[in-house]
């Protein structure tokens, strides 16, 4: 395992879903709700730009790696996993909605690593879509967390409306990718 600068911002952001999940189970004597969501809003903030960032330097340093090429994903994951379980439990987000992004995310990972395994991974790399909906999925979970208003924004009801386009973006992108690998299945099944 590597240690380079983009991995190890990828290890502190695994390392920050213990804090950031705790965080909102501190006592409020501790912590007031305000502090709260600020904090987790700033936490889930950190690990946003650091996803962003760590596959910039990565490439920029030529610091590119089969580990972290595994591990960054799996942060990304963990990380947003976490925020949405939360927010279930808080109430701010639907479970439907919570399984659908969690589900969309194993089914996606476990067909790249199919598809991996046949030579194939190229066709299903990362796409604009993509992209899309992990914007939207980042910025929708920021607001929700936050939940107070900002310059005078209600960023929870902004964060809601987000958070139902992030699950049609997350169901297209999804159906996306699997229409890109249905000739490997269909190919597979006649074998």
């Amino acid at each position: 395992m590597p240690l380079t600068i983009p991995n190890l911002l990828t290890w502190s952001r695994i390392l920050m879903i213990p804090v950031f999940v705790g965080l909102l189970y501190l006592p409020d004597t501790m912590l007031d709700m305000h502090q709260k969501h600020l904090f987790s809003a700033l936490i889930f903030a950190f690990a946003a730009i650091t996803d962003w960032f760590d596959g910039y330097l990565a490439r920029s340093l030529n610091q590119t790696s089969a580990f972290g090429a595994f591990l960054d994903p799996v942060a990304d994951k963990l990380m947003v996993a976490a925020a949405l379980i939360v927010l279930v439990e808080m109430g701010q987000v639907a479970a439907f909605i919570a399984f659908i992004i969690i589900g969309r995310e194993i089914t996606i990972s476990a067909l790249r690593e199919w598809m991996a395994q046949l030579g194939e991974s190229k066709s299903v790399a990362v796409s604009m879509i993509g992209k899309v909906k992990t914007a939207f999925q980042m910025a929708a979970i920021f607001l929700l967390l936050y939940q107070e208003p900002l310059f005078g924004l209600p960023t929870y009801q902004i964060g809601s409306w987000l958070i139902y386009i992030a699950t049609v973006l997350t169901l297209w992108s999804m159906v996306y990718y699997l229409m890109l690998a249905m000739p490997q299945i269909a190919r597979r099944q006649r074998e």
